[in-house]
């Protein structure tokens, strides 16, 4: 690889430190009795309110249309994506000081399939999270569904929900584009 190329891969990969420091996701909940709004951060490892007791609160709502509470400790992904973003910082750091191309190839499509599967059970969860509702629920609405978007705002109930990348999130799409530059521009200097 050349210097250029290696320096991107360094970038890339140290971007994803920030995932450590800054939420991954952001779910926003806007309400008559809410006016301030109520939220939840996703962390790497933990999730919890974009206030002191908004966890609590949101729990204490969903409880009344039988969803399930949310518990931060009960959630495996809470544990698995710590160790799982160092090993891809571990080798995008190898991947540029070595200067294999094979090596950032495969730290890029990791990242992507990583990035993508993270995703996709993040929609499992909501999705299960929306719709397998305790039938004895205080309020009942026949054919609702509670689940929040994946990406971008919905109107449930009274609630409006938003759902999106938070600055750690960003910071995941900031590094993967910033690896794709690094291939593009590998590429491009070899044309050259």
């Amino acid at each position: 690889m050349k210097n250029k190329t290696k320096i991107l891969t360094i970038c890339a990969t140290l971007l994803l430190i920030l995932a450590y420091i800054f939420p991954l996701w952001r779910i926003d909940l806007h309400a008559p009795q809410y006016p301030e709004g109520i939220g939840l951060k996703i962390w790497i490892n933990q999730i919890t309110g974009k206030n002191p007791n908004d966890l609590r609160n949101i729990n204490g709502l969903n409880h009344y249309i039988g969803m399930k509470e949310i518990i931060p400790e009960s959630i495996p992904e809470l544990k698995i994506m710590p160790p799982l973003i160092g090993l891809m910082i571990i080798l995008g750091i190898v991947a540029a000081v070595v200067g294999k191309k094979y090596l950032l190839y495969t730290w890029l499509i990791l990242m992507i399939f990583i990035t993508s599967a993270g995703l996709i059970d993040f929609y499992l969860w909501e999705y299960d999270y929306g719709h397998n509702l305790n039938p004895k629920a205080a309020i009942k609405i026949s054919g609702m569904s509670y689940q929040p978007p994946l990406i971008g705002s919905k109107q449930l109930l009274n609630m409006r929900t938003s759902s999106w990348p938070d600055m750690g999130g960003w910071t995941l799409i900031l590094s993967i584009s910033l690896g794709m530059y690094a291939v593009w521009v590998e590429k491009r200097d070899k044309q050259s």
